[in-house]
């Protein structure tokens, strides 16, 4: 699936003295296919069938990509009704009934990428070439549909069905090498090669020099119907395991089963059934929405529609070799930057640098890695203790311990010993960062680059901007994002920024609840169930104690009036309980780090309870598993809209993104905005209400929430859409 430009997409027919037609999909910059294309296609098709100069068909994609698949930007108007009183148009009357069907053999040429309906393309044709490094797949699932073009049909007959099933479960493509060998591309050239292999191939098979053969009728591949079945109820249990919240992959295993007990033409017509169903549900409408979002976290107005060009950065400087210093580190020389890791003496640095290469060494055990590429990437990092080396760096990412006065003193050295353009950034999580760049003069050169924990596998980078940065550091910043296989995502300057600041009401709603009567368990099963990674104190347990409560003090000190004050952490660490670490948090955790319940934390509770002075309130004992997830996420949205009330978030959909990538909220609901809108801002707000009126000030709704709700505005609405609405 990809996205379409401005211009209409089309076709182009060209045809040889040797009578091979040349089609050619257009529609940059991955050729996608919207309406237009299929119209396009199905023209060219036909005038070439018709044509007597014509014996033989290619089809191709322009600019060295095959297609990147169906145009996303088109399910807009699939969901808003747009009218498939045909809707067997694509996978029936197109790739079955005319490609398929031709009486002229056709060959698919590609290269770059057949990813989604480009792949359906092409396994209509009669034979398929591709290049030995372009990508075939078919990742319909990501986006809580089906493959809708016959992919369903046609890959299980091509690559068996135990591949097939993965591929598309998986959505992972495959290159163009395996392709071969798995039997879904009959030959693999070099691109120069490509259009004159495939014209050749196009008239040897028309002279029946090669096989002439419809993937749709192939049964070579195929097991016998018991095993078939087994292979299939294997997949099915899999992927209730894997996402036990969705129905897609399910679906998706019915209709390659239906393909294979009642014929391929009966499994066609089941798929564009369930298709036509799945373009309209909210999990595909979530997973869209997702998509579009995190496409859209590098576009800050203001910022990157000046035309500005990031500068190139050819060496990084990070100070600090601890967790979060070496992932930072080894996240970088991952896309092979030349990195210095700085540490105050030679025992931290030694330590610093043996982190990163423990980092690089389990990817190495895991496959993901060759030796010979270790040795190259660790070549990249080297250690120093002063900072001579730093003179020609372009960007410091500075991840010390969070102390003010320490950080003071490394920015006013950095000012000194960097030139005059490196880019100065700081990884604090609790300092503000106006406060670090004081004593030096080079304020518009300092930025927040905030990565989360481990920060060489966490998608998320929060690119903080004070008032005095300048958009040519965001716009570099955000470009060395992309770079190291980050997602940015711009955020103001304030406690938390965006991603622990939206999150701070999970842990603390957690612990309101728990001392008014609930059960700890069954609150992180609740939310587990709905798709968070862990419940609020299994991550509290994961994160340790000791960071967990001074980070509660940062949001305690800056607001006051709606935080949960508790004591129930600070007794338990009386009892050396820090978490995870020493095996004793909210969960007793055995070698293998297994958590499971403590019979002893109800004392704490109880303790903790007398010191609040509450009582156990019996309807928070009994809590229905709704209840409790949204008295833990509707304070998370309430600080949500806090977040953009504020402009620290440029638009809601660069929330829905930091809740996914930094504190994995299930992505298949749409991202915190998207899901709170689903439910309706005026019952947020109502709820929330009532909760403030019985339990305090820490429920209470937001400015924005209230005015939302009152005219029954969605919470992602920008400001700008509401004042036309008005």
């Amino acid at each position: 699936m990809a996205m379409g430009s401005r211009e209409k997409g089309h076709t182009v027919l060209e045809v040889g003295s040797d009578g091979v037609a040349i089609i050619t999909l257009i529609n940059p910059p991955v050729n996608s296919l919207s309406f237009d294309v299929f119209r396009s296609l199905k023209e060219s098709f036909d005038q070439a069938i018709e044509r007597e100069d014509v014996k033989a068909i290619v089809i191709t994609g322009a600019k060295g990509k095959f297609s990147g698949g169906f145009d996303i930007s088109a399910f807009g108007l699939i969901q808003e009704g747009l009218d498939l009183s045909d809707p067997g148009l694509i996978s029936v009357e197109l790739t079955t009934d005319t490609l398929e069907a031709a009486r002229k053999p056709s060959v698919a040429a590609i290269d770059g990428l057949a990813l989604g309906g480009g792949l359906e393309i092409a396994m209509a044709c009669t034979a398929r070439i591709s290049t030995p490094v372009a990508q075939l797949g078919l990742p319909e699932l990501q986006l809580g549909v089906i493959p809708g073009g016959g992919g369903t049909q046609r890959l299980p007959r091509l690559v068996g069905l135990t591949k097939a099933l993965e591929m598309m479960l998986t959505s992972k493509p495959v290159k163009g090498e395996e392709a071969y060998s798995l039997g879904l591309v009959d030959a693999v050239v070099s691109p120069d090669k490509l259009l004159n292999t495939a014209r050749q191939w196009a008239l040897d098979i028309l002279d029946r020099r090669r096989p002439w053969v419809t993937s749709l009728y192939r049964t070579d591949k195929i097991e016998s119907l018991g095993e078939a079945r087994e292979i299939l109820e294997f997949a099915r249990t899999q992927a209730r395991k894997r996402a036990p919240n969705l129905k897609h992959p399910l679906v998706c295993i019915d209709v390659i089963e239906e393909g294979i007990v009642s014929g391929p033409r009966a499994g066609l017509w089941k798929e564009v059934e369930a298709f036509k169903e799945l373009a309209v549900s909210d999990t595909c409408k979530s997973l869209i929405n997702i998509f579009f979002a995190l496409r859209g976290t590098s576009k800050v107005p203001g910022v990157t529609d000046r035309g500005l060009v990031p500068r190139p950065v050819k060496k990084v400087a990070v100070l600090g070799g601890g967790l979060m210093g070496s992932g930072i580190a080894t996240a970088l020389i991952l896309s092979n930057y030349p990195v210095i890791l700085k540490e105050v003496n030679e025992k931290f640095l030694d330590a610093g640098v043996n982190r990163v290469k423990a980092n690089l060494q389990s990817r190495v055990r895991k496959g993901k890695m060759t030796q010979e590429k270790f040795e190259k990437t660790i070549s990249l990092l080297e250690g120093t203790l002063d900072y001579e080396s730093f003179k020609d760096v372009d960007m410091v990412i500075e991840a010390v311990i969070e102390n003010v006065s320490l950080k003071q003193q490394i920015f006013a050295d950095l000012e000194k010993y960097c030139h005059p353009h490196c880019i100065l950034a700081s990884n604090t999580s609790t300092i503000d960062l106006n406060l670090i760049g004081e004593r030096t003069k080079c304020q518009d050169r300092i930025v927040g680059a905030h990565f989360f924990s481990p920060a060489h596998v966490m998608p998320l980078l929060e690119i903080v901007r004070t008032k005095h940065t300048s958009s040519q550091i965001i716009v570099d910043l955000l470009d060395i994002g992309r770079k190291i296989k980050k997602t940015p995502v711009v955020v103001g300057n304030c406690t938390g920024f965006a991603v622990n600041r939206m999150f701070f009401p999970y842990t603390q709603a957690a612990i309101l609840l728990v001392e008014h009567g609930a059960d700890v368990y069954q609150i992180d099963k609740a939310m587990t169930k709905f798709g968070m990674p862990m419940g609020p104190f299994r991550l509290v347990d994961l994160v340790g104690f000791g960071v967990g409560v001074a980070t509660a003090m940062q949001f305690i000190e800056n607001f006051p009036e709606r935080t949960y004050k508790s004591m129930l952490v600070p007794l338990m660490q009386e009892d050396e309980r820090a978490g995870e670490t020493t095996r004793k948090g909210f969960y007793l955790y055995d070698d293998k780090r297994k958590a499971s319940p403590d019979p002893e934390l109800k004392n704490y509770i109880e303790k903790a309870r007398s010191i609040s002075g509450v009582s156990v309130d019996p309807k928070l004992v009994k809590l229905a598993e709704k209840d409790i997830i949204e008295m833990i996420l509707f304070p998370v949205v309430n600080e949500a809209c806090r977040v953009l009330d504020e402009g620290i978030a440029v638009k809601a959909a660069d929330l829905d993104v930091s809740a996914v990538m930094g504190m994995g909220f299930p992505p298949y609901r749409g991202g915190i905005m998207f899901w709170a809108d689903s439910l309706g801002s005026k019952y947020v707000y109502s709820r929330l209400g009532e909760w403030s009126k019985l339990y305090g000030e820490f429920f209470k709704p937001c400015a924005y929430l209230a005015a939302r709700a009152a005219k029954g505005i969605p919470l992602s609405t920008s400001v700008e859409q509401v004042k036309s609405r008005l």
